[in-house]
């Protein structure tokens, strides 16, 4: 695997990759939106409550999530229940799409070795497939939050442009992460330890202001914080998401996704052989 850590070769690269990129996974449209559909029906093939399970899967993560923090840990705060369901429902949508996705182009040998299978739109489809389970989530997200009280009201017009920062975010990150894996398996292997990891460093669980002073600054450097926080802002603070915050998640999501896009274009042509 040479030159995977070439910064400078990759930075040369990226401005000639990225706009072919984008036209062929543009021609290519019509296969992801059917992968993707595709990929919604096989995960609930077979169970007699089927697309159920996109509702009562975060309805059980809460359950267990607020007995243990509301009950035995106790975190003193109002309507904690809500504030939790808020940042974890996009957390399940990032966590899922990284962990399907970095294996998605290695686990994809019969498709790969196709001359002219577009190898991307693999972690792109477990992407998308995990965004709609987030989106078909929402409205039980809203009704939760309205009973409480906590109707998100005109704030929810931030929400289209929030997640798609953060879906900007994930799919590059996916895409390195894929590519890598197809040269570096112990990838697919320490990244759940690692997300696992990165879930409890994120304020999903405790209040952003529940963190000692000397070390939030050290949580604002988390990707994760930043775009948490703006879910939060929207649903649970019923407000507008801060733009500092949200407008360097947004560089970050670029910058992300232009490395990933560049890894991927440099190495897919040797892709095929080390499947």
């Amino acid at each position: 695997m040479e030159g995977v850590f070439q910064p400078g070769s990759l930075l040369t690269a990226m401005s000639s990759t990225i706009g072919p990129h984008f036209q062929e996974l543009y021609r290519y449209r019509g296969l992801v939106s059917s992968l993707v559909l595709r990929e919604l029906k096989a995960r609930y093939r077979g169970s007699v409550l089927g697309f159920l399970w996109t509702f009562l899967n975060p309805l059980m993560l809460l359950a267990v999530y607020a007995l243990v923090f509301s009950v035995y840990f106790r975190i003193q705060m109002e309507h904690y229940a809500g504030f939790m369901f808020t940042g974890l429902l996009p957390w399940i949508w990032f966590s899922s799409s990284l962990l399907e996705g970095t294996t998605a182009i290695a686990s994809g040998g019969s498709l790969i070795t196709k001359v002219l299978f577009p190898g991307q739109i693999l972690p792109l489809v477990k992407v998308g497939a995990n965004l709609l389970n987030y989106l078909l989530s929402l409205p039980v997200l809203l009704i939760f939050l309205t009973a409480m009280g906590l109707s998100p009201g005109s704030a929810l017009v931030w929400l289209p442009l929030v997640v798609a920062v953060h879906l900007i975010f994930i799919a590059g990150l996916s895409l390195a992460l894929a590519t890598l894996n197809v040269f570096l398996r112990d990838i697919q292997h320490i990244l759940s330890n690692l997300v696992t990891l990165w879930f409890f460093l994120t304020p999903i669980l405790y209040p952003l202001a529940q963190v000692p002073q000397a070390f939030r600054r050290w949580v604002l450097l988390n990707p994760a914080t930043l775009i948490t926080l703006s879910y939060q802002d929207i649903f649970f603070y019923r407000r507008s998401p801060d733009l500092l915050y949200l407008g360097t998640f947004f560089i970050l999501a670029l910058v992300v996704l232009g490395l990933g896009i560049t890894l991927f274009e440099h190495y897919k042509e040797t892709l095929a052989e080390k499947i």
